[in-house]
This record gives C-alpha cells, sequence and structure tokens, in this order.
C-alpha cells in the first residue's frame, strides 16, 4: 500500500514537472529585444530576404530552451514514464539556471537603462559629457530616420563625422551592440511663430463690357494706371481656336485685332521686363490668343497688379495680370473665377505702410474779409506730393489725407502763361470765374511764368550728389533707380560743369571729386560702383556735402546739393527740428538745395519736405524713369537754376465783393502779414521757365453759404468802407530776390471783379480747378458740397487742351483708376 503510495506521488510530481513551461523567467524581455533589434535590422537591411529574420528567431527560440533544458542536468525526462522506476528522487537544485537569469537580467538592466538615459531631455551646454552623448546618440537616430522623409536646413545642423553607424552594426560577421555617438557641431534651435504681413501694394482695375466694343488691347488704353499699348505691324486671329497670322483688318465676324504690344509698369519694369501674364476664364492664355477673342464675347477685363497678383500666380504675376472673364462660363470656370475674385478683393484698399512719415496739418479755413482782408504766402514748386500720390494710386492704396498737398499737385502741371516782359523774372497772371466744388462761390487763380533761360547761358555748375547708400536704400526702387536718374542729369551737364559725389550710411565720405562733366564716364563709374548697407547718418552727409559745395563755390554760379534718400535718417541728426535748424544754418553759404525722393514703405517725406522748404531748396518725387525724366531732363533747367528767391505774395481782398476767402493749399507756406517786408524771412524760390499757381476759393457778398465763418460784432473797430475803389475785387503783391542779392523787389497789380461763368474759363483754369477739386476729395475735405468724381474728371477732360506731352491724360487715367479702388 505504501508503495502505490509513493508511485502516485512520483507520478504526480512528474506530472507537474513536464508541465512547467520550457523558458526561463527573463525569457519575455529577451524575445521583445530579440525583436527590436530585428525591426532596426530589418530597417537598414531590406534586402534580406522576408523568411530570414524569422528563421533567425526560431533558431534562437530553439536554442534557448534547448540551453535551459541541458542546463536542468537533474530535471526528469518527461519522455520517459517515471513509474517503472521504484526508487525515490529528491527534486533537483535550480542553482544553474538562476545563474543565467541573473546574467539575462543584469544584461537587460543595462539596455534599459542606456534606452531611458537616450530619453531624457536634450543635454545642455553645462552638462557632463556623458549626458551630452547619450543625447547626441538619440538625435543622430531621429536624424537619420526622418531625413528621406522630411526638407531639413542641414546647414543648421552640420556633423563632424557621416560615416558613423547606427547602434546595431554587424563586425566580423557578428551582431554587436555599440554606445558609440557622432557629436553635433552646432544646433540651433529656431522658434517658428506665425508672421502677419500687414504691409503691400496692390491694385486691380476692371474694364465692363460695355466699354469693349471693338478691339480688345486697345480697350484697356487709358483704362488703367501704367499700362501701355502699343502699336505693332501683323495682325492675328483666332478661328476654330487656331491662332494664325493675316493681314486683313477686318473678319467675317466684323471685328479687328491688332497684334499690340501690351507693357505694364510692375516691379521689375525697372529692369524693362514687364511681361505679364493673361488669364481667360481661370486659365493661362497666350497674348495672340487674347488678341484674338471676340470682343462681344467678353463679360469684363481686369487687371490686377502688386500683391494681389503675385497671391494668385507668385512670380509669374510680379508684372501684373490680366484676367478676363467671358459671359458664357462652365460650372468649373465659375467656381475658379469666384475664387479668384475673392483672393483679389482681400488686396484691395491697402493702407500705406505705417512706417511712411507725413507731417499732419489742418486745411485752410474761410476768413472774413472784414475782419482779416490781407492773406500773405510763399510761392512752393515742389511737386513731390503728385507723384508720391500717383504711385499709392497706381498701387491700389488709399491715400492718406497727410500726403496730399494741393499746391504740389497743381504745380505738378505746366500753364499757358506769357514771358515776362522788361526785366521782371516772371510774368503775373490772374484769372476769376466759378468754382466747380461749392455752387456760388468763385474761385480766383494766380499765376507765375518764369523767364526762361537758355541752357547755354546758364552760369556754371558746382553740383554736389548727396546720395543715401545705407541699408534702407536697398531695393530696386531706390538705389539702382537713383543711379538711373543721376545719368539723365549728367547728360544735360556741360564741360564747364562740375560734378562731386558725397555717400552716406554710417558715416560720411567722397567717393569722387569734384569732376568735370566731360570726363562722364568717370562719374557713371563712380555711380556704378555703389553699393547699399548700413544705418544712416543723413546729418554727416549734409554737413560734408555743403563743406564740398563750399571749397569750390563759383562766385555768380549755380552751386547746389542735390540729396537722393528715401529719408529715413537715423544715425547722428535725424529729427525733423534738428534737420531744420542745420539746414537753415547751411542756407546762410549762398549754396541751393534740391531733394529727390525714393522708394516707399519707410519713406519720410515730412524729413525732406523741411529741408526743401528750409534750405533754399525744391523737392521731387521719382517713382520711375518717366519721372526722372521729367525732372531732371525736360525741366532741368526750371529745377537746377534759380531765377528768383525769397519769392512771397500778398493779397487784400475788397470787402464790397468779397464777404469771405480761404487759400487753397499752401498749409505749410503761410506767412505772417508782417513777414513780407521782412527780407530775413524764408520763402520758396523760382526757376527758369518754371510756372507757380495759386487759388483761392471766394464767397462772394451778398451770397449765403453754410462755410461762411460767423461774423463778430465789435463795439470799438467799424467795418465800414467808405471809400469806392470802383470794380477792384483786390489788390495781388509779389517780393523777391534776385539769387545772389538780399535786398528784395516789390511789383503790384490790380485784380478786377468779373461775373465770368466757368463754361467760359480757360483750359487752364478749368484743368488746375480739377485737381484741386481731387486733392480736396483725397484729403477728405470738409469745404466742399460735390465729391463726385465723374464730375472731377469731365472738367478736368475739357481743360486737357493740346497736352503734348501726356501728363494731363495721366491724370485723367489717374481719376478713373481711383474710381476704381473705390468700388
Amino acid at each position: 500500500m505504501e508503495n502505490n503510495q509513493d508511485i502516485d506521488k512520483r507520478f504526480n510530481e512528474a506530472s507537474r514537472l513536464s508541465e512547467e513551461p520550457a523558458v526561463f523567467p527573463g525569457f519575455d524581455k529577451v524575445w521583445a529585444k530579440v525583436e527590436e533589434k530585428l525591426e532596426e535590422k530589418e530597417e537598414k537591411k531590406r534586402l534580406l530576404s522576408v523568411w530570414f529574420p524569422y528563421g533567425i528567431a526560431a533558431s534562437l527560440a530553439i536554442g534557448l530552451g534547448a540551453f535551459y533544458f541541458i542546463s536542468k542536468n537533474k530535471t526528469v525526462d518527461t519522455s520517459k514514464p517515471l513509474i517503472v522506476e521504484n526508487r525515490m528522487e529528491t527534486r533537483p537544485e535550480k542553482s544553474t539556471v538562476h545563474a543565467i537569469d541573473s546574467t539575462v537580467k543584469s544584461n537587460i538592466q543595462k539596455e534599459i537603462e542606456v534606452s531611458e538615459s537616450s530619453q531624457k531631455a536634450p543635454a545642455l551646454a553645462y552638462e557632463p559629457e556623458v549626458i551630452k552623448k547619450a543625447a547626441n546618440n538619440s538625435y543622430n537616430e531621429i536624424y537619420s530616420s526622418r531625413k528621406a522623409e522630411y526638407s531639413t536646413d542641414e546647414y543648421l545642423i552640420k556633423k563632424k563625422d557621416e560615416t558613423g553607424e547606427s547602434a546595431s552594426q554587424k563586425r566580423g560577421g557578428q551582431w554587436k551592440d555599440t554606445l558609440r555617438t557622432q557629436n553635433i557641431e552646432e544646433v540651433v534651435v529656431t522658434a517658428l511663430l506665425p508672421k502677419k504681413k500687414s504691409e503691400y501694394t496692390s491694385s486691380a482695375v476692371s474694364v465692363q463690357s460695355n466699354y469693349i466694343a471693338s478691339n480688345t488691347t486697345q480697350q484697356l488704353q487709358g483704362k488703367v494706371s501704367g499700362l501701355q499699348i502699343q502699336s505693332a505691324s501683323g495682325i492675328k486671329r483666332r478661328q476654330k481656336d487656331e491662332i494664325r497670322n493675316t493681314f486683313n483688318t477686318i473678319n467675317n465676324n466684323g471685328y479687328f485685332k491688332n497684334n499690340n504690344s501690351i507693357a505694364i509698369r510692375g516691379s521689375s519694369s525697372l529692369k524693362g521686363t514687364a511681361d505679364l501674364l493673361v488669364i481667360v476664364n481661370g486659365k493661362k492664355v497666350d497674348r495672340d490668343y487674347f488678341s484674338a477673342l471676340n470682343p462681344k464675347k467678353i463679360e469684363s477685363i481686369e487687371v490686377v497688379k502688386g500683391a494681389a497678383a503675385s497671391a494668385l500666380y507668385g512670380n509669374q504675376g510680379m508684372n501684373g495680370v490680366i484676367l478676363v472673364k467671358t459671359k458664357r462660363l462652365s460650372r468649373k470656370e465659375k467656381k475658379r473665377m469666384e475664387e479668384m475674385q475673392e483672393t483679389i478683393s482681400q488686396y484691395k484698399q491697402n493702407t500705406v505702410s505705417d512706417h511712411e512719415e507725413y507731417d499732419e496739418f489742418e486745411e485752410n479755413s474761410f476768413e472774413l474779409t472784414k475782419n482779416q482782408p490781407v492773406s500773405t504766402f510763399s510761392i512752393d514748386v515742389d511737386n513731390a506730393s503728385y507723384s508720391n500720390i500717383r504711385r499709392m494710386i497706381n498701387a491700389g492704396n488709399k491715400v492718406g489725407k497727410n500726403a496730399v498737398r494741393i499746391e504740389e499737385m497743381i504745380n505738378y502741371f505746366k500753364y499757358s502763361y506769357p514771358q515776362p516782359k522788361n526785366n521782371i523774372p516772371f510774368s503775373i497772371n490772374t484769372e476769376y470765374s466759378d468754382a466747380p466744388w461749392n455752387p456760388g462761390h468763385k474761385l480766383l487763380k494766380i499765376g507765375l511764368q518764369g523767364r526762361n533761360i537758355p541752357t547755354e547761358n546758364i552760369p556754371n555748375s558746382n553740383l554736389v550728389f548727396l546720395i543715401d547708400v545705407s541699408g534702407s536704400m536697398n531695393e530696386e526702387n531706390k538705389l539702382p533707380l537713383l543711379k538711373s536718374s543721376f545719368k539723365v542729369l549728367l547728360n544735360q551737364l556741360r564741360p564747364q560743369d562740375k560734378v562731386g559725389i558725397v555717400v552716406y550710411a554710417g558715416s560720411a565720405g567722397m567717393v569722387l571729386p569734384p569732376t568735370s562733366a566731360k570726363e562722364k564716364g568717370k562719374i557713371i563709374e563712380a555711380l556704378d560702383k555703389l553699393n547699399a548697407g548700413g544705418s544712416t547718418a543723413g546729418g554727416a552727409g549734409i554737413e560734408l556735402a555743403y563743406k564740398l559745395a563750399q571749397v569750390n563755390f563759383i562766385k555768380g554760379g549755380n552751386n547746389r546739393v542735390i540729396i537722393a534718400t528715401d529719408g529715413d535718417f537715423n544715425v547722428g541728426e535725424s529729427s525733423v527740428e534738428g534737420l531744420e535748424t542745420l539746414i537753415e544754418e547751411k542756407r546762410k553759404s549762398g549754396v541751393f538745395l534740391t531733394c529727390l525722393g525714393y522708394g516707399m514703405g519707410n519713406y519720410k517725406d515730412n524729413r525732406l519736405e523741411t529741408l526743401a522748404d528750409k534750405g533754399n531748396g525744391n523737392y521731387a518725387y521719382i517713382d520711375n524713369m518717366q519721372e526722372a525724366n521729367k525732372f531732371l531732363g525736360k525741366e532741368f533747367a526750371g529745377s537746377m537754376y534759380a531765377i528768383a528767391k525769397d519769392v512771397k505774395i500778398q493779397i487784400e481782398f475788397n470787402p464790397k465783393y468779397v464777404s469771405s476767402y480761404r487759400l487753397i493749399g499752401y498749409e505749410n507756406r503761410k506767412l505772417r502779414n508782417e513777414d513780407f517786408t521782412n527780407d530775413k524771412i524764408d520763402a520758396g524760390e523760382l526757376g527758369s521757365g518754371h510756372t507757380v499757381t495759386a487759388l483761392y476759393e471766394i464767397i462772394p457778398a451778398n451770397v449765403k453759404s453754410a462755410f461762411i465763418p460767423k461774423e463778430t460784432k465789435l463795439k470799438y473797430t467799424t467795418t465800414s468802407h467808405s471809400q469806392n475803389f470802383g470794380d477792384e475785387l483786390g489788390t495781388v503783391k509779389f517780393r523777391y530776390k534776385k539769387p545772389d542779392e538780399d535786398k528784395s523787389v516789390e511789383i503790384n497789380q490790380v485784380i478786377k471783379n468779373s461775373d465770368e461763368f466757368i463754361e467760359s474759363a480757360s483750359p487752364d483754369f478749368k484743368f488746375a480747378s480739377s485737381v484741386a477739386w481731387f486733392g480736396l476729395v483725397l484729403r477728405d475735405s470738409k469745404l466742399l458740397d460735390k465729391k463726385d468724381l465723374n464730375s472731377i474728371e469731365t472738367l478736368a477732360k475739357e481743360g486737357k487742351n493740346k497736352d503734348e506731352e501726356g501728363y494731363r491724360s495721366e491724370f485723367i487715367r489717374l481719376i478713373e483708376a481711383y474710381k476704381s479702388i473705390q468700388k
């Protein structure tokens, strides 16, 4: 019975042992590590057969199992029935297995520690080297795994050694773990945040189908600012979706198509490469296709420039995009056009950059003639405001009211005034008619015509070019345009004229001593070598330029400093007040000043205007080569040679005919009445052949107006006038000095009252009135009733007259462009 019990015990124990797992306790961790190694190997050696790693895994599993059973040399072999042996056995010791398990556990713990250390936060510069290496190893592995998937800025991460291998490497036919890492020489961490671009320019001008009567391309002429249509020989037409040449001017459909050249003023037009993109119903086409379109099938043509064009087509649209919409569209085309219009609308009505600076001023108000019958101001021959406004409108920007100086808009244009007689340097011309913007009001136009001095009779010139080469001038419409502009000026000089060049950036320096204009190549070479960079020490540049001009001063000659800049002074004397004090001191040297403004975005109009006003100078804004040719080429004598200085105007109105009056523009040129006879007070200069025009708006006596000031009843001062001056509306007085003298001369002229209506006014009166009217609208004047742009355009067309140079036509196109961006 006892034997039977022993046999039962042995049988049960044998059964229990046979049911034990044939693995050691750390087998799961080892297997996980094996799988990890296999996965790493499979990533690097994809050419291996699919069955190979599984075979290895199976072999390892079998080997480990066999190793386990062999080590248990005292373990019962379960294949043999233990019941046949009639003897008692004790349970075998597992010391060998424990030793193996301990070894495996130790190895696994090391692997886990290495893995955890590699996942720690990136090592800092002051952390121990061991930590840095572990972190660098992690970074190298991440970089290697992601390199193929992402485009990285590899120049930011420079590795000393690119030959390093990963943690699992094959050496001597065996797979082996290593902690060897490759150090990273430099790591640059960049934090990326969204940047909102708020400064851009754009414009979009649309021509509707009712304006497209016959020729497709020709209908754009005059409708879009900056767009020119040039006729060319050869005519093309489209028939059955094919373009073919023909010499017929009218096709079977009754419309004609000229192969005209289309040029648009874009961002690269300064280089003369203004190729634009043509899009029909959202699809890019060539110009031949566009020229051959049947105008009857076109719904609208839109010309998009600036940021909107770039947003639609990137660099392809940098010179402008012509968008054509036909009357019949597919669903796909409709959706495409709607998306494009949505993009364009986001870029319309953009304000001028906040980095541009303009002095604030209030428009002149009406004065009661009974209380203040006298008005005094200095003339202003500057025209920078008009070309600057033109730049804004052509770019599709809103025009800031402080950028609008109406007198500079009016004086941008020439008027048909007669040449002076006798020895007087200018003629005086007046005209009195209706004010078009306020019914019942009158307008008095006062015009001066400077004497034309032939170029050969102009005194020898001593010119100093003061050029801004600071970093802010490193744009296509700044320093490169500046260089081209000065080459236009060089073409007007004679061999006896001299040119010196001073530049300034962080400091000022002379790059060319006074050189005869006959050495044009030498002067151009000095200009071409100029490059932009650095800060802007404008004050130091002015000091050096005037010093150079004074050292080479020509007595009785034309001594002038010509400063070309964006006005962004930021080193040394840079405030408006400081520059004013500086230039007033230099004015005493007898050297005149011309200011040329360039660029946009950071343009400082207030500084340049101050320099010109206080420095016996004039001021122009150069936005393109057309303007450079006008101011420095065609108008060279008037721009560079003054025939009279400190020119002042004073007018006294007769209360019998004038109830109230106000001066249009000239807000920053007004003088005190007592300054008229004070020769120490500076005023404007008049150049050879220049015209100066001023407008007074008058409320006639006995006319009721909402703008007339309320009269204050006085107790001790009488306001009655018993003297009779007939039909005298007023008397205008002028004072001026010759360029090389300090004593002024005065001349007077009486203005007669008249009842002339604007319909019978001269073309010059109508055009000057339309320019002033447009300026009042741009400034959002509170002193006018009518603001209709169509009426302004109609009046401008009536005053267009001959317009040989096309400047008045350009003004009319400018009104049309402004109407389109107002929609």
